[in-house]
């Protein structure tokens, strides 16, 4: 029998097109449209953290624009009340308010004497969300509901780092490692419990694995991405408000994922650019200048119901996303290769 050709995987030949335009885009892009590619980088660290909860382990939360939000608050509020703007403080408090804050809400929400359900990991995080929210408005110290502006830059020293080319490609490392990592775990053999407590996680309990841990610490590395992207969003934009903590922001990573495709690290970076990409097009058409959030709503609506895999799932197929786990073995079986590996 003829060997059937290799087929081509599609998933990294997608990733390595998107990071080589990514390097290059500040050299042909303009200041303006440069600033906007950093707001959607930074954007993408809040989707791969939904992504993360709920594409991978099966935790649907409306709680990382709670991370992004208070993250961001933390760092303008080190800014403004203590004058401290250096970048290698900054991203490690972004990270850490993150992991503190989502920690504590896995400890309420995830690690009870039940497992819970998905309901009630959705209207919890929701509820705190809204809570932060309305506590932020009416909270005078933070700057109520004019929230709070950062008048000094982020810095490296004595060097000021503005919004532009440098901050661009800042943004654009700190999502290449976070996507890095997040690919790695769920490319690991933690990454195949994922899966398996996404599609029957009862069969996991009956089998001894300890579900509802593996839910936190995921749920709490995604809060670390959140985070990081929140005291990135706060220092790029110059200030941060309610808005970028509520549920609005919340549900914004939601349909980026699903917009994107859920099931792969890819796809809520595309659902990113594209939402973002269209918004910014449509708002600045006179013609639909009044209603082209109800255009963007029908295609969004389009898109996630005549294709649940979301605009990835065009070029990748549902089995590579999947994706193996583990390393592969390969060995000879009667003079033929035989590979093994886990998720194949």
């Amino acid at each position: 029998m003829e060997e059937k050709p290799a087929r081509v995987k599609r998933l990294p030949l997608l990733e390595t097109i998107v990071l080589g335009f990514l390097l290059v885009a500040p050299l042909f892009l303009g200041d303006f449209y440069t600033v906007i590619l950093t707001r959607m980088l930074i954007l993408c660290l809040l989707a791969i953290s939904f992504e993360l909860c709920w594409g991978y382990s099966g935790i649907m939360t409306f709680g990382q624009g709670l991370f992004f939000g208070m993250a961001g608050y933390a760092v303008a509020l080190l800014a403004n009340k203590a004058g401290f703007v250096q970048i290698w403080g900054v991203i490690p408090m972004g990270i850490l308010v993150g992991v503190v804050v989502s920690f504590l809400l896995a400890w309420l929400l995830l690690l009870g004497k039940k497992a819970p359900e998905i309901i009630f990991v959705a209207l919890g995080t929701l509820t705190f969300s809204y809570a932060a929210e309305r506590l932020v408005s009416g909270w005078y110290y933070v700057g109520g509901g004019n929230g709070l502006s950062i008048f000094e830059f982020l810095s490296f020293g004595s060097y000021e780092i503005e919004a532009g080319v440098l901050f661009y490609y800042i943004a654009g490392i700190a999502l290449l490692i976070s996507y890095l990592l997040s690919r790695y775990l769920v490319r690991s053999q933690l990454g195949l419990v994922l899966a398996a407590m996404r599609q029957d996680e009862k069969r996991l309990l009956f089998l001894g694995y300890k579900v509802r841990g593996f839910k936190a610490l995921v749920f709490t590395f995604a809060g670390a991405i959140a985070g990081l992207g929140g005291a990135l969003y706060a220092h790029h934009e110059g200030f941060i408000g309610p808005n970028n903590m509520g549920i609005g922001i919340s549900t914004m990573a939601v349909l980026y994922t699903l917009f994107g495709g859920v099931g792969s690290l890819i796809g809520p970076l595309i659902g990113v650019f594209a939402i973002e990409t269209i918004s910014f097009t449509l708002s600045g058409m006179d013609a639909v200048k009044s209603f082209w959030p109800v255009i963007l709503g029908v295609i969004l609506l389009a898109i996630v119901t005549f294709k649940p895999d979301g605009l990835a799932g065009f070029i990748i197929s549902r089995r590579e996303r999947i994706g193996t786990f583990g390393r592969i073995k390969s060995k000879k079986v009667n003079g033929k290769n035989d590979k093994k590996g886990q998720g194949e």
